[in-house]
């Protein structure tokens, strides 16, 4: 540690009052695990919240900013990063985070650019045409940070598959966040629906919260929370190869999120009337629920849920569209 980076205690205390400030659901299941992997998520978790923000010009995931300059924003976190993980102190105490995390586990530049990829799509305005174009997206913003925290967690990087099941994690979240924030990103002019989806039901670009085709809208979001629970499922086998505090952290994550997305679809037409939330009660029984089934092997309602699943990480990452691939399966 140089002397003009902060020490590895200042490192944590700043990562643990991002998480806590961003994301209660992700703080709520962090202090499930071990001291060290806890200290760890932070760590990553601050890098992605701060990565997230200036690609979006927003605080904490807030409202966003003016997107004006998105581009050079763009090249401030590949330049940040790049001397993260060279070792040399950044400025930004999220950076060094991420390049003292990097430095414990082993995560890689390949990793990150995976992740900064995702922001050089919202950078760029882009919408997906097609599922394939979603749920490429989706890796990228998500299921590639869902690799990198299993990697901090200990999982070997020549485990694929369950590298390939933590991405699924990552997937499942990203397609939760999209069903319940339609309503904010279109109010930023974003849309995560695939155009093709939106063609299929006949809503007219950008008309979709109107609401003579708000009845249209729910099968679309429907679709997203089986792809979800799909991608889940995987997850969930996965998680059962975890050490069992860290078992215990991914399944109420998986638990929370997975209500979110259940929520959404269950209140229809009404479900960007206001943000759903998850009560601090519920995410209680979450957690609680989990501590059960991290000491049960995962149902066969998991593995019956995962053969859902049409999408692998190597199938995102790697551009390429599985046979077949017009849908989730019933």
């Amino acid at each position: 540690m140089t002397a003009d980076r902060p020490d590895r205690a200042s490192l944590v205390a700043q990562a643990h009052s991002a998480i806590a400030r961003g994301s209660r659901s992700f703080s709520a299941a962090s202090r499930l695990f071990d001291r060290t992997t806890r200290e760890r998520v932070w760590l990553l978790y601050a890098w992605c919240r701060r990565c997230d923000d200036l690609a979006d010009a927003q605080d904490m995931g807030g409202a966003l900013g003016d997107q004006r300059g998105a581009a050079a924003r763009l090249a401030i976190i590949r330049k940040l990063t790049d001397e993260a993980l060279a070792g040399k102190p950044t400025g930004d105490p999220a950076f060094d985070a991420f390049g003292l995390v990097a430095a414990e586990t082993g995560l890689t530049g390949a990793m990150a650019d995976d992740v900064i990829a995702g922001f050089a799509l919202d950078a760029a305005d882009w919408q997906p045409h097609s599922e394939a174009d979603l749920m490429r997206y989706c890796y990228h913003v998500a299921g590639a940070v869902g690799v990198m925290m299993a990697v901090v967690m200990g999982v070997s990087p020549a485990d694929e598959d369950t590298l390939d099941r933590a991405c699924d994690l990552g997937l499942a979240f990203q397609l939760a966040n999209i069903a319940r924030d339609i309503e904010e990103d279109d109010a930023a002019d974003r849309c995560y629906l695939p155009m093709e989806w939106l063609a299929e039901a006949d809503i007219p670009p950008g008309e979709h919260l109107k609401p003579h085709y708000r009845r249209a809208l729910t099968p679309l979001v429907a679709r997203l929370v089986r792809i979800a629970h799909a991608h889940e499922c995987s997850a969930r086998i996965g998680a059962g190869r975890l050490k069992l505090r860290q078992r215990w952290a991914v399944l109420s994550a998986a638990g929370i999120y997975g209500e979110i997305a259940r929520v959404v679809e269950r209140r229809g037409a009404h479900a960007w009337d206001h943000r759903t939330v998850v009560s601090d009660f519920h995410k209680l029984g979450w957690i609680a629920r989990a501590a059960w089934e991290a000491l049960m092997p995962p149902p066969r309602a998991c593995r019956d849920g995962a053969e859902a699943r049409l999408w692998t990480r190597r199938d995102l990452a790697g551009g390429i569209k599985p046979p077949g691939a017009i849908g989730i399966c019933p």
